[in-house]
């Protein structure tokens, strides 16, 4: 396997700000992102707002808080995507997964991990609708992630993460069909 190592710190600034831009551009592409939680003028006065802000103290404490306690902390959750801080420390994914019906942003808050991308499932079994595993793939990439890289995983990708280490990321994961 290919040992890609992202090594441009000229384009660190720029991938701090992206995972902001990425969730911005999500809701440009897909005007019903947000449906289930959009407040319009005729909506009831406990609707929720049709935006959430998280600002980057209260992203330090929860990372603070993760590295004491490892895990995810999901930020937002519903029918079409999710965002999760997470840190783990020595772990390693037992198996490849694919996702048929999302996709994957991952921003690389703190710390290192490796990824395998890409490839073929071997020997794959569905755990779920449109998920699929597998401890073995062919032709995967191996791209180790640094703070401040960001690495998107298209749906039907397979993908694997082990950290050696720590990492803290956060993780915004479109999800629905795609249509033409």
């Amino acid at each position: 396997m290919e040992n890609l190592a992202i090594k441009n710190p000229g384009r660190r600034n720029f991938l701090r700000t992206a995972p902001v831009v990425a969730a911005a551009g999500l809701a440009l592409a897909d005007a019903s992102l947000f449906a289930s939680q959009t407040a319009g003028p005729s909506a009831a006065p406990d609707a929720p707002a049709p935006f959430q802000l998280f600002t980057a103290q209260a992203i330090q404490e929860d990372s603070k808080a993760l590295q004491a306690n490892p895990g995810n902390n999901n930020l937002v959750g519903g029918k079409n995507f999710t965002i999760a801080l997470t840190t783990e420390k020595t772990k390693s994914g037992v198996e490849y997964e694919v996702h048929e019906h999302r996709d994957h942003v991952l921003q690389i808050l703190d710390g290192t991990t490796v990824y395998e991308v890409g490839g073929t499932l071997k020997n794959a079994h569905n755990t779920g609708p449109g998920e699929w595993r597998a401890s073995a793939a062919d032709g995967t990439t191996t791209l180790t992630l640094n703070k401040g890289d960001m690495l998107i995983i298209p749906r039907g990708t397979s993908h694997k993460r082990s950290t050696a280490a720590s990492v803290t990321l956060l993780l915004i994961s479109p999800m629905g069909n795609v249509t033409a």
